[in-house]
């Protein structure tokens, strides 16, 4: 991402609807999906700023990976943990190999040119039983100007997620799209958009009571989620293990 990028998000992501809704949203994930075992060892790939490490922590201990070296140093600085550096696939021999419990990926795998090797990285680093949790967004044609700020390589449908994810070797047990009651809105705010030239990053902090509504409506999702999945959305989510 951009450095501009970083530096919005790390001035937003405790309170903004989205990061905060998601949060909401992977904690059910990982207690309904996942379920893991007590004590759990777990890998965060693409930390980025950290706003992730304190709800990953939760449930185990947690080890983060992330490239950039300015949004190491916010997580670092946020969460007192050494953050490792790396890419991949190319530096996967920095993670130890049959290790974690569960990996996550949240809104990472987009931003990997290799998608498919990284996975297949990633998947010799799983202990056996462990899971790989992982979100992307989703609809290549809501592709706008916020991807292109955030060096996305892609965006994904629910054919081309499962597709990647069995060629790496992985055996899925869940997917859905999700932000799906925001979808059509999401879907004018972009085409307006471009009809406007007006296209932006789409990480501006709205009024407290906007961004207070919109979170209750993102977080409730989860509710759903635990029990079945969303025909459409503006984000994906998968569970997975690997086929050993």
């Amino acid at each position: 991402m951009e450095r501009a990028a970083y530096d919005r998000m790390a001035e937003i992501d405790g309170a903004h609807w989205w990061f905060s809704a998601r949060r909401d949203i992977i904690i059910d994930l990982i207690r309904k999906r996942v379920k893991l075992k007590p004590a759990a060892k777990i890998l965060e790939v693409g930390c980025g700023t950290g706003s992730n490490i304190a709800m990953l922590q939760q449930f185990g201990t947690l080890d983060a990976l992330e490239p950039d070296e300015g949004a190491r140093d916010l997580a670092s600085a946020r969460s007192g943990l050494e953050i490792k550096g790396g890419f991949l696939p190319q530096d996967g021999g920095n993670i130890p190999d049959a290790a974690y419990d569960m990996i996550v990926l949240l809104d990472v795998l987009e931003h990997i040119p290799q998608d498919g090797p990284a996975l297949k990285v990633l998947r010799e680093k799983l202990a056996p039983g462990g899971k790989m949790l992982l979100t992307v967004p989703a609809m290549p044609w809501l592709w706008s100007a916020h991807d292109a700020v955030h060096h996305h390589q892609r965006r994904y449908t629910r054919a081309a997620l499962r597709q990647v994810m069995e060629e790496a070797g992985f055996r899925i047990s869940f997917i859905s799209y999700f932000n799906t009651f925001l979808f059509p809105a999401v879907v004018a705010a972009r085409a307006l958009g471009k009809l406007t030239g007006r296209e932006g990053g789409d990480d501006a902090m709205p009024g407290t009571l906007v961004n207070n509504v919109l979170k209750r409506l993102f977080s409730s999702e989860r509710h759903w989620l635990a029990r079945g999945s969303f025909p459409a959305g503006v984000s994906l989510a998968c569970v997975a293990e690997p086929i050993r």
